[in-house]
């Protein structure tokens, strides 16, 4: 062979598969490697439009549930007020559900969400005990004031607050504004939820005495 055609077999050689590079090529079968699993994207709970999906929460002594411009308002009721999802089966772990939300009256829960943990359910309090507490209810049968994953945030009324919760087989871990409220180990710790919240499972957004807004709910599967 002589040079010319040696260097073309050596470039040839050393050239990646076509349309394929070293590190977008699958992995070789019984190479003891998996290739990751990839997060889904957000789906979109709300429209925005109509409560499609959701219904009113029936508590008793409730305040009314409308929709309109692409928020959906809870109205101040006597004790919870809220809606409930209807539509189809969520995930009970490796999830991530995120939710604007907006307090216009009242000194309580302006955002609570209740939400499965594998087989057993929990809820994420944002605004509770006098308008500044944090946190969840219940773990090992303690209410978000009184367990470790209490927290204290002021919270003003008509601004709106990303909120963000995450579930996974080994922790709850939660975020305001991307600013971390509860990172809590599930090893050991009983998770439950307050009688009271017993109508939002699976999935259920309430107001404690107060009148709030929530969009851009959605929820996304994790790997």
């Amino acid at each position: 062979m002589n040079l010319k055609r040696l260097l073309s077999a050596l470039l040839l050689a050393a050239s990646p598969a076509a349309g394929c590079s070293t590190w977008e090529c699958p992995l070789v079968e019984g190479s003891g490697e998996k290739p990751q699993a990839k997060e889904s994207g957000p789906k979109l709970l709300f429209d925005g439009k109509s409560l499609a999906n959701w219904k009113a929460t029936e508590y008793g002594g409730q305040g009314d549930v409308t929709v309109k411009d692409g928020e959906l308002t809870v109205n101040m009721g006597v004790a919870l007020s809220g809606v409930t999802w209807t539509g189809a089966e969520l995930p009970k772990t490796n999830y991530e559900v995120a939710i604007e939300a907006m307090k216009l009256d009242g000194d309580d829960i302006f955002c609570g969400i209740c939400f499965p943990v594998g087989d057993v359910h929990c809820s994420f309090v944002c605004g509770g005990w006098g308008g500044q507490v944090v946190g969840l209810s219940s773990v090992d049968g303690e209410p978000a004031m009184e367990n470790e994953t209490c927290k204290l945030q002021e919270f003003k009324k008509n601004q709106w607050y990303k909120i963000r919760l995450r579930v996974t087989p080994e922790k709850i871990e939660s975020w305001v504004d991307d600013k971390p409220m509860v990172s809590l180990a599930l090893k050991d710790r009983k998770i439950s939820l307050h009688p009271a919240m017993d109508l939002a499972m699976p999935l259920g957004i309430a107001t404690y005495s107060t009148t709030s807004k929530f969009k851009n709910i959605t929820l996304k599967k994790l790997p």
